[in-house]
């Protein structure tokens, strides 16, 4: 298998399961278990610098004109765009406990930065104080341990497959095959 052809297998094994995780949020799931962190994760690793933001939020874009849109997406997008940055930045340090951390250190800045803009321009659910700002905050923490579940397992998972596909197209049998 010629370096290029790897490159390309990769790449769209990485979109794929980007798509795949993005359709995902369209079934039935409890709230805040989604896919959309490893999504923006994965992205950054193991896609092209020009495609590692685009694809993941494309794939946001699409899912959300099926879903609904809502006020804070700016800070919803915004936040994404910063996960796939950090996504940037693991490609470098792809390994487990890495991994984990920019998992969780993601689920904290995406819970910090939505939930702020919820404060700031959502409904006028809470007073523009900072007693309304962490009133804000604790309504969302069941949410909160939602994410981090779900982050962690999607990201678990996305990871561990891109993994076990590229070492099996990397394995010297599948090589022979694919040049016969």
């Amino acid at each position: 298998m010629q370096k290029g052809d790897s490159a390309m297998r990769y790449t769209v094994l990485a979109v794929l399961m980007i798509v795949a995780a993005a359709f995902s949020r369209l079934l039935p799931h409890p709230a805040n278990v989604a896919p959309i962190t490893a999504m923006a994760l994965v992205g950054g690793v193991y896609l092209d610098k020009r495609f590692a933001l685009v694809i993941p939020i494309a794939a946001l874009l699409i899912t959300d004109w099926f879903i609904g849109y809502y006020p804070i997406l700016f800070f919803v997008y915004g936040s994404f765009i910063v996960i796939g940055l950090i996504g940037l930045w693991l490609k470098s340090h792809k390994r487990p406990l890495p991994v984990i951390g920019a998992t969780l250190f993601s689920s904290i800045l995406f819970f910090v930065v939505t939930n702020f803009g919820v404060w700031m321009i959502g409904p006028e659910m809470y007073p523009k104080t900072w007693a309304g700002l962490t009133e804000c905050f604790v309504a969302a923490v069941p949410f909160f341990r939602n994410t981090v579940f779900g982050d962690l397992v999607y990201t678990g998972v996305l990871f561990g497959l891109f993994e076990l596909i590229a070492h099996y197209l990397k394995s010297p049998e599948n090589a022979q095959q694919q040049s016969a």
